[in-house]
């Protein structure tokens, strides 16, 4: 028993015979902390839990939680491929009690496990405890029998955990392992402690006190365990080794990594594929969790961490990208315990391909303006934080990278100066991933929640119901009544509006009681399943506890059901169509339109465009029925549900299925079948027709297609065909004919512009066009000079009027001014070939660009334009032109 997978099995199983609850792990993107960027630690799916806040159907839990550190607070991004045990993505094993047991059963369950199940010789293996915590070394001696000296008392933060500067907090005790005397570093709290001889396998905290102010602590009423194991660690120690990448799973990903390059994962390339072993599950691992490399918050982080591995690569003399190509071997080694890896493969794959073939680019532009900036620097020398902080910001080049390719230099980068810099910049990205809302308006959802449960959700069925009024909150407080006027939220004990979610808006009606008539304006939901309704009290007192009739806006929710289900019709043809990479990245479903992004590299062609509504809208005229059942999450995607990579699913999942596929893979078959929760027509004919209005990019790799369906489609299409009526009324042809007849126009009138042009040409060549007096050819200096101020000849023309001029000088200076409608002007200079040697045209424009009043110039010794504002000037610029030439 030493392989990773087995090791994490054994972990789950031991709890679950000793009676704990095994509990799926939480997506990377927290859905319960506003202040996390990611998932950082096993106990963060369990935060309000233990702050009371949420309560469980169970009390004990144990998991394998997936966490990313490589951004904000926690960031071991620098460090990864350099030192045996820093990871940006990494396994946390960890159990948990919610009041049940503690200490004594918290230290026996830990001793048992690692001693008896893992086999780890204990007298290997030390403790440490806080230094004031006697209950926890008596316990340790008692349970694991060790003497006092293996039992170390540590009187630093190191060993009590804290929440936050408020809440939950208490001593932990950490289990070390000594790897031998022939490794330097000695125990912990020694001045030796940073070495690698004794290393920290598992960390135990006791959850006992509550943090009320910074000088007040109680007691908690029951108090908890929160435990963390890192999985590769351990793995590393059961397997023999002393180095986190040397355990079989990373093994398997060098080895792929060396096969890919045909370079020996030794010497230098040693570090490059390290990184790229890890980036490349920190980077699987989030896009299967919804993030997408950005410019700025979580996307931005991704997008450092793929870098940073695409670089290595680069290193190592990968041709071609090469991160996609490892993939098939991470879903090989961690796919079964993950299952969205597997279910997300093509869209990471796609990502990673993608990501990779452009920063190639950026990459060589980088690295060359990197080299030219530190050509002058030595052994010992920093690069300047602004220079750094340029690359970063105008080129794309992380101060990561810029660090790691001047680290063989020996050459530092002053971090002070690029912080100075980057303040803005991280304030920003910090606003996209630090959440909404005044945390103590948050915090009221929650404890509403606990108060009453979830709000029983009635709209599925029905758009009208009676509910008891749960609570009213005004400014973020819970008051007991509103008055006329008042603008509030209001919780019902059930309720048939729908709250926001999934992309699909609140829903909006009435409420009217026996004292009191409100409008709502929208629905959102709170606190994991609270539904808040933002209402004004139009007349009258509404308190709690008062029974009352809700009512939802029918029209609007018949339209807002019709786009919802129209979205899972276009977003089954998009995969049909595109690839099965395409994934859902966000929607808006409003009763006007619909929104759809989706993952997709590049534009869609119109064809496809055609293709993908056509395959919608023969579903729609199917009048299929739509049908939704309730099944567990394994089962539903067992069964081929479509689920979105990152959302949060219960126990239980609504499975809403529509239509028979007509084409393609999907003939015969059950058309779209999608996890979902919003409320969808009851047949597929209710949507009407969809019809695609546009297609654009909304970021790297997302795509949004905008649509209308219904009597919205309807109406737009009216509309378009009046255009049509119209515009055949206009040409006096039918509506069949007006492609056509306006393609004949079109051709037409650039026949005509060129023959204009010609024209105007020949008019200007022949002196028809001339003013100021200019009277054409003349000789200047011994040599022909025609100069011309000419009307009618577009800027663009002057060019290929003064070729003209130069065939018929034969050898000579021509110089033409053409003036515009508004009183601008342009002026081409031409030298012919032989005379280049003593004139340039570029030399000569310029100074009929002075006269102009204009400053400037360019082009060639042959040719050469410019311009200015004044065209009352121009004979002065065509005699300018001849002074120089007259010296």
């Amino acid at each position: 028993m030493s392989g990773v997978n087995e090791i994490r099995s054994t972990f789950l199983d031991y709890f679950r015979k000793n009676g704990h609850e095994v509990v799926p792990s939480s997506p990377l993107v927290p859905r319960n902390d506003p202040t996390l960027m990611f998932t950082n630690a096993g106990m963060v799916q369990f935060k309000n839990v233990f702050t009371g806040l949420e309560t469980r159907p169970y009390s004990t839990a144990v998991t394998a939680q997936k966490c990313v550190r490589a951004g904000g607070k926690h960031n071991d991004l620098d460090n990864v491929g350099y030192t045996a045990r820093h990871h940006t993505f990494f396994e946390m094993l960890g159990n948990f009690s919610f009041g049940d047991y503690f200490k004594e059963r918290a230290i026996e369950l830990a001793w048992n496990l690692i001693t008896k199940e893992f086999g780890i010789d204990r007298t290997r293996l030390l403790v440490t405890v806080y230094h004031t915590d006697d209950q926890a070394f008596d316990l340790w001696k008692k349970i694991a029998g060790l003497s006092d000296d293996r039992i170390i008392r540590i009187p630093t933060s190191d060993n009590f955990w804290a929440m936050g500067d408020t809440g939950p907090c208490g001593p932990c005790s950490e289990i070390f392992y000594d790897h031998g005397d022939h490794i330097w570093g000695g125990p912990p709290g020694s001045p030796e402690e940073d070495g690698d001889r004794f290393i920290e396998i598992w960390n135990l905290v006791f959850m006992q006190f509550e943090q009320l102010t910074k000088e007040e602590r109680v007691d908690l009423p029951r108090p908890s365990i929160d435990t963390g194991m890192g999985l590769e660690r351990i793995a590393a120690l059961l397997q023999g080794k002393h180095d986190n990448y040397d355990i079989d799973l990373f093994r398997a990903l060098i080895e792929a990594s060396v096969e890919a390059t045909g370079v020996p994962a030794e010497g230098e390339a040693r570090a490059s594929h390290r990184v790229i072993a890890d980036h490349l599950r920190s980077s699987a691992f989030l896009i299967a969790d919804g993030v997408l490399p950005a410019k700025d918050g979580r996307g931005y982080v991704l997008r450092r961490i793929m870098r940073r591995a695409m670089r290595h690569a680069q290193l190592l003399g990968a041709k071609e990208p090469l991160m996609w190509k490892l993939l098939p071997t991470l879903v090989g080694e961690m796919g079964r315990a993950y299952p969205e890896l597997q279910r997300a493969e093509a869209l990471i794959s796609e990502t990673l391909k993608l990501e990779e073939t452009r920063f190639r680019t950026t990459l060589e532009r980088g690295l060359t303006l990197l080299s030219d900036a530190t050509n002058t620097l030595h052994k010992g020398d920093m690069l300047d934080g602004e220079t750094a902080f340029k690359l970063y910001d105008t080129y794309g080049f992380p101060l990561d990278l810029t660090q790691d390719a001047l680290r063989a230099r020996e050459i530092g980068v002053d971090l002070a100066g690029f912080t100075d810099a980057m303040e803005r910049q991280k304030a920003e990205a910090r606003s996209h991933w630090a959440g909404s809302g005044d945390k103590a308006t948050e915090t009221i959802w929650f404890e509403l929640k606990e108060k009453f449960g979830a709000s029983e959700f009635l709209g599925y069925d029905t758009e009208t119901a009676e509910g008891v009024v749960q609570a009213i909150v005004r400014d973020g407080k819970a008051v007991d009544s509103a008055s006329a006027g008042d603008e509030v939220q209001i919780v019902f004990n059930q309720t048939p509006f729908y709250g926001e979610s999934g992309g699909q808006m609140g829903d909006t009606g009435t409420i009217a009681g026996d004292n009191a008539k409100l409008s709502v304006s929208d629905t959102h939901k709170k606190g994991e399943g609270l539904f808040v309704h933002v209402a004004t009290v139009a007349e009258g007192t509404l308190k709690v506890g008062d029974a009352v009739a809700l009512t939802v806006d029918h029209a609007r929710r018949s339209r807002l059901r019709a786009n919802h289900s129209a979205t899972h019709l276009l977003h089954e043809a998009l995969r049909e169509v595109l690839g099965t990479h395409v994934a859902q990245k966000g929607s808006l479903v409003a009763p006007e339109r619909l929104r759809f992004d989706v993952s997709h590299p590049k534009p869609m062609s119109a064809e496809e465009l055609r293709v993908i509504e056509d395959m919608a809208n023969e579903i729609i005229v199917q009048n299929a029925p739509v049908t939704t059942r309730l099944m567990t999450v394994d089962d539903a995607i067992a069964e081929g549900a479509m689920a979105l990579f990152g959302e949060k699913y219960g126990d239980e999942v609504r499975v809403v299925s529509m239509g028979t596929g007509v084409r393609g893979a999907k003939a015969n078959r059950p058309y779209s079948v999608e996890l979902c929760g919003g409320t969808h027509v009851s047949a597929t004919g209710e949507i009407g027709l969809v019809r695609i209005v546009s297609e654009s990019a909304v970021g790297s790799g997302v795509r949004r297609l905008e649509a209308l369906t219904g009597e919205a489609a309807r109406a737009y299409l009216a509309e378009q065909d009046e255009r049509v009526k119209a515009l055949a009324t206009a040409l006096k042809a039918q509506p069949n004919e007006v492609l056509a007849r306006v393609e004949a126009l079109v051709d037409e009138r650039r026949k005509l512009e060129r023959e204009l042009t010609e024209a105007k040409k020949k008019l200007a060549l022949s002196g028809g066009g001339s003013a100021g007096g200019d009277e054409g050819v003349r000789e200047v200096a011994g040599l022909k000079y025609l100069g011309k101020v000419v009307t009618g000849v577009e800027p663009k023309d002057l060019k290929s009027l003064a070729d003209e001029g130069k065939k018929s000088l034969g050898s000579g200076v021509v110089a033409f001014v053409g003036v515009s409608p508004d009183g601008k002007a342009s002026a081409v200079v031409a030298v012919t070939e032989d005379l280049t040697g003593r004139f340039s045209a570029v030399d000569l424009v310029r100074r009929a660009s002075e006269a102009l009043g204009g400053k400037g110039g360019g082009g060639r010794p042959d040719m050469a334009q410019a311009g200015g504002p004044d065209g009352g000037k121009a004979a002065d610029a065509i005699e300018a032109v001849a002074s120089a030439l007259a010296g």
